[in-house]
């Protein structure tokens, strides 16, 4: 009997997959990538800069166990099969697999597929293949240079400004924040004036005076105007015209991330948490299922079968006349055509068949996913436009009005993109027809500044500007968040004083490096690699020998940052006090350390009050005493007990300490033990102690 062992990532996407295998495969997890570029040799690199770049790999210390028990499933199997995710990262998984694990002579192959279902996974174990070294090169150039680039610009900064890391994609996304930010600082807010005519059923506005566009600067000429006005309004032209608005694209990494933001307020990192689960698999009946196809990807291509199964799904849910066409990915589109666009596995599985079996989570994340694939294939959505052109004296106004015609695709998508077409409708207007207006009045206005970055428009513009891929930007953002270069505010990114300070630095001594540009042509010289269109040893060469010096003259040129006083003296040593950054934030210090290591307190940080000690001798290690303390956290958070006062050494704690009673004779606290007695906490010298029977004394 053959004996195969698969090695995916995920335990859950082991259970699915060992459900469409035979019995003659065993499916095991190596929980992600098992080593890593070392932290060894010159700056910590892992990488022998003198031999070729040669990187230096050593397995994940909280891996040592899982490759432990992979080499013993190995010793065990006749075949080895690497089943890892289809894109670059799962492809330098199954090497690092390959390269690490003791398999000797036994034969190894990689299977790869877009979707955990059975047909697709056992398409996939028909047509296995060697590992794609162009692939896993492309990856292995990433992790070097970005290794390179993150290790000696952090150190640098750390050394000079104490900023905590830097790196080429997460320094690209923060640069755009703080550029953000300085644009929002220079923004001179400036006064304008609309003018509105109200009428029994619709509204204009002024479009044009004296024939040339509306232009009101001022309270004062809003008044000229209005004093040329009458009441008396003439329609001097309608036009209707039949719009369209077509369906978006199905989902891809990035605009997924975008849309559950806007629509769910899910964050990236909790988007692709969950479109993970969904992915690998979710328990429905007996089986697990996967629901949507790999939730990293840039390609909006959809599998011709699936299209044909969704053609027959929209004509038979919504008539033949809602079924459109593909959406065509442009041809300047480097994506490889084996990429497939983040859609449902399965149309029998409605978001409201499989409600049940979904956390709140996954079930709006796979509503969406669902409709939007559909949505994609249905009809535009039609509508007429209808443009009212209204005069008074020398003033035009313009009245605008939607009339739906057709839903199309909005009959099942229209809640996720209301807001994308505004349909006020207007009342019958025929051209030459006089209206009487209700009110005439202005409308004061100001321009307002560049919004700042929410989520989903961050993600946006560092897709449109190249920096990084769809599967970094969650982890960017996190790491942003994570190195307090950004905080949050109105669900909006704003950079802190080190998150500017951080990007001042860079741009002053490494300005190619985190710009946008530079982001995008690495990530294409990546492509470049994995297309076997470029050499690794070329690129990381080139990189290195135009980087290395730009990093020493920064690490003699780059000032020191002093840490800045705050107006105090050290109350210890009368040495200046200053502001420094720790690992739990910001906090005021002696200038002097390490002599002095005065650290002001904070002001919300209240002494806590000192326990109460009840003098009663601790009957575990005889040497405290019990204390009265208040549990400040758990599922007893509030509660008052009576533990050791020689905490930590002895960890005592008296049985059920919060009964809020008093025993009768000493004063002192009441306990209930677990067999429901009552007894006085000094057993020792006082003893009292209440039968179960006794209901005055029981506590509830």
């Amino acid at each position: 009997m053959s004996n195969i062992l698969v090695i995916v990532e995920s335990p859950t996407k082991s259970k699915a997959i060992e459900q469409y295998l035979g019995s003659d495969y065993k499916v095991v997890a190596s929980k992600g990538h098992i080593r890593d570029l070392a932290i060894s040799g010159p700056g910590g690199l892992g990488i022998d800069v003198k031999n070729q770049f040669k990187p230096e790999y050593q397995i994940l210390t909280e891996k040592q166990d899982i490759v432990k028990q992979l080499n013993s499933a190995v010793k065990k199997a006749n075949e080895v099969i690497l089943a890892t995710d289809p894109d670059r990262e799962g492809e330098a998984i199954s090497w690092h697999l390959q390269e690490t694990l003791t398999i000797g002579n036994k034969p190894v192959s990689r299977v790869a597929f877009n979707e955990i279902t059975k047909p697709a996974v056992l398409a996939a174990f028909q047509a296995p293949r060697a590992i794609d070294m162009d692939l896993v090169s492309s990856q292995e150039t990433r992790r070097i240079i970005d290794r390179i680039i993150g290790f000696k610009l952090s150190k640098l900064l750390r050394s000079k400004i104490k900023s905590q890391s830097a790196g080429r994609v997460q320094s690209a996304a923060l640069k755009l924040i703080v550029d953000k930010e300085k644009e929002i600082d220079k923004f001179v807010v400036t006064e304008y004036y609309e003018i509105h005519a109200s009428f029994p059923e619709f509204s204009a506005k002024l479009a044009k005076w004296q024939q040339k566009p509306a232009k009101i600067p001022t309270s004062q000429k809003a008044d000229e105007i209005l004093q040329t006005l009458t009441s008396d309004f003439h329609v001097t032209s309608v036009k209707t015209t039949r719009k369209s608005l077509a369906s978006k694209p199905p989902f891809i990494t990035s605009t997924l991330q975008q849309e559950a933001s806007n629509r769910l307020n899910m964050n990236s990192r909790k988007t692709m948490q969950v479109a993970q689960k969904l992915y690998e698999g979710v328990a429905i009946g007996s089986q697990i299922t996967g629901l949507i196809t790999y939730m990293r990807t840039d390609s909006i291509r959809l599998n011709p079968q699936f299209v044909q199964e969704c053609e027959q799904y929209i004509k038979k849910t919504y008539g033949p006349a809602y079924f459109g066409h593909v959406k065509i990915a442009p041809k300047s589109n480097k994506i490889q055509g084996a990429h497939e666009a983040i859609r449902p596995t399965d149309l029998s599985l409605t978001p409201e068949a499989i409600k049940a079996f979904l956390t709140r989570e996954e079930f709006l994340l796979y509503q969406m996913i669902f409709l939007r694939t559909v949505a994609s294939l249905m009809k535009s959505a039609q509508f007429d436009q209808t443009v009212v052109e209204l005069t008074n004296g020398e003033a035009s106004f313009r009245a605008i009005g939607n009339q739906p015609i057709f839903d199309g695709y909005k009959r099942i998508y229209g809640k996720y993109d209301a807001d994308e077409e505004s349909m006020n409708q207007l009342p019958k207007i025929e051209k030459g027809s006089q209206f009487k207006a209700n009110d005439v009045c202005k409308k004061q206005l100001f321009t307002i500044p560049p919004a700042r970055y929410s989520e989903a428009k961050l993600i946006k513009e560092m897709e449109e500007l190249g920096i990084g891929r769809p599967s970094t930007y969650a982890q960017t953002i996190q790491t942003l968040k994570g190195r307090h270069y950004v905080t949050i505010k109105e669900k909006k990114f704003e950079p802190t004083e080190q998150g500017i300070l951080t990007i001042e630095k860079l741009d002053e001594y490494f300005q190619e490096f985190v710009s946008a540009d530079y982001s995008k042509r690495m990530e294409d010289t990546l492509d470049d690699i994995e297309k076997g269109e470029a050499k690794q040893l070329t690129v990381i060469a080139d990189f290195y020998n135009y980087f290395e010096p730009l990093v020493a003259s920064a690490s003699q040129k780059m000032q020191k940052e002093q840490p800045k006083e705050t107006g105090e003296l050290c109350p210890l040593c009368h040495s200046p006090m200053v502001y420094r950054r720790g690992r739990y934030g910001d906090f005021e210090a002696c200038s002097d350390y390490p002599k002095c290591k005065y650290i002001k307190p904070k002001p919300e940080e209240k002494e806590r009050e000192k326990p109460r000690d009840t003098g009663v001798i601790c009957p575990s290690c005889h040497k405290g005493t019990l204390v009265e303390r208040v549990a400040r956290k758990g599922k007893n958070k509030g509660n008052k007990f009576y533990g050791c006062s020689n905490y930590p050494r002895c960890k005592y704690i008296a049985p059920g300490s919060d009964t809020h009673k008093l025993c009768p004779n000493c004063n002192m606290p009441l306990i209930k033990l677990p067999d429901k007695t009552i007894q006085c906490l000094d057993q020792e010298n006082c003893g009292y102690q209440v039968e179960k029977t006794i209901p005055k004394i029981e506590i509830e």
